[in-house]
C-alpha cells in the first residue's frame, strides 16, 4: 500500500502577516506554503474588475497582467516577490492560496480573475488546447468515459508533471477548486523530487537522458507528438523532471520496464503528500521538480467536482529571481 505523509495541524509554523493577505507554513509540509488573501482584499479586487468579464480577459491577454498589478497594488506590492521566491526556491516551491469570502461555485467568474492574477504575477498561462483559452475548466461526475484519468473519479491519477505532450516549458502549474458536492476522498497528491528517495537512481540511469516519444489522446486536441527526456537539469544542476505515465510511449523493451519500475518507485515512495484542497482554494507549484496527482473518490450518484487549471512558464522579467536553495 502507498504510504501518505500527515503532519499535525497544531505543528504548522507561522510566519509574519503581510499586507493584505496572511501567510503560514503548511500543516503537511514545511515546503508548502499556506497564502490567504484578507476579505478586504478581495473585496476591493473584485470591485477594481467588475467592468472586464472573464471574456475580456480571454480576449484581451494583456488585462491578465492588468489584474495581476491590481491584486499586487492592493498588497503593497509584497505578493510578487513573495510568489516569485516561494516558486523559484528548490527548498519550497509550492503554496495553497485561498480568499477570505470565496467558496462557492456561484462565484466561478470571481475565482478565475484571482487565479487568473495569481498566474500572471509569476509569468503567462500558455495556451490550454483542450479549452480552447489559457485556462481550462473540466468537471469529474461520478461516471466518465473520457480518454484519460483526469475525470476518471475512482481512479487513483498518478504523480505527473503537466505539460509532457507540448512544446512548451511548462514551469509552473495552477489548479482551483471551483465547486464540490457529495464527496469523500479525492485528495492533491503531491512529491518534491528532493524527498523521492530512489531519484539519483533514476537519474543517472542511461536511459534518463535519452529522448522519448509523447504523445496525447484526442481530449487533448494535440495532434503532434513530442520528444523529449524524463530528466533535465536546473541552473545549478538539479534534476528536473517532465514526466506522465499516461502519455510516455517507449520505443522497445528496456524503455517499458525502466519506466514501469520508475512509476512503481514514484507511487510507493513515503514522502508522497496527500492534500485537501478546498473550494475557492488553489494549489500552485514549480511543476519542475513536484509531481502532483489525485487521489480516489468513493463512489456517489450525484458526484460533482468543477476545476480550473492554469499552466505556463515564468515570464523575462521574471528570471532576475534565481532559484534559490
Amino acid at each position: 500500500m502507498n504510504t501518505l505523509t500527515t503532519v499535525n495541524s497544531n505543528d504548522a509554523k507561522k510566519t509574519k502577516p503581510a499586507q493584505g493577505f496572511t501567510l503560514e507554513y503548511s500543516a503537511i509540509s514545511p515546503r508548502i506554503l499556506q497564502l490567504k488573501f484578507h476579505a478586504n482584499t478581495v473585496k476591493e479586487f473584485l470591485n477594481q474588475l467588475s467592468d472586464w468579464p472573464i471574456q475580456a480577459l480571454e480576449y484581451k491577454s494583456f488585462l491578465r497582467f492588468r489584474v495581476a498589478k491590481i491584486l499586487d497594488d492592493l498588497c503593497h506590492n509584497q505578493l510578487q516577490p513573495l510568489l516569485l521566491e516561494t516558486l523559484l526556491s528548490r527548498a519550497k516551491g509550492a503554496l495553497v492560496i485561498s480568499a477570505e469570502g470565496i467558496d462557492n461555485v456561484a462565484q466561478a467568474e470571481d475565482m478565475v480573475k484571482l487565479a487568473t492574477a495569481v498566474a500572471h504575477l509569476v509569468g503567462r498561462s500558455n495556451f490550454d488546447a483542450m479549452s480552447g483559452q489559457y485556462y481550462a475548466r473540466f468537471v469529474v461526475k461520478n461516471v466518465d468515459e473520457s480518454d484519460s484519468y483526469l475525470r476518471q473519479p475512482h481512479r487513483v491519477l498518478e504523480l505527473h508533471n503537466d505539460g509532457t505532450y507540448v512544446d512548451e516549458i511548462t514551469d509552473y502549474v495552477l489548479m482551483m477548486k471551483i465547486d464540490e458536492q457529495n464527496m469523500q476522498g479525492g485528495n492533491s497528491l503531491l512529491l518534491h523530487l528532493d524527498d523521492w528517495a530512489e531519484l539519483d537512481t533514476y537519474f543517472r540511469h542511461p536511459l534518463a537522458r535519452l529522448p522519448m516519444r509523447w504523445s496525447s489522446p484526442p481530449s487533448k486536441n494535440t495532434r503532434n507528438d513530442v520528444f523529449h527526456p524524463v530528466f533535465d537539469v536546473d541552473h545549478q544542476g538539479r534534476p528536473t523532471m517532465r514526466y506522465i505515465d499516461q502519455f510516455v510511449q517507449p520505443k522497445d523493451f528496456a524503455e517499458g520496464v525502466w519506466l514501469s519500475e520508475m512509476s512503481d518507485s514514484l507511487e510507493n515512495s513515503p514522502h508522497k503528500l496527500s492534500l485537501a484542497v478546498p473550494v475557492g482554494s488553489l494549489l500552485l507549484i514549480n511543476n519542475l521538480f513536484w509531481l502532483h496527482g489525485r487521489d480516489s473518490f468513493t463512489p456517489h450518484p450525484e458526484l460533482r467536482r468543477e476545476l480550473m487549471r492554469q499552466r505556463g512558464y515564468f515570464s523575462f522579467t521574471s528570471t532576475q529571481y534565481q532559484m534559490g536553495q
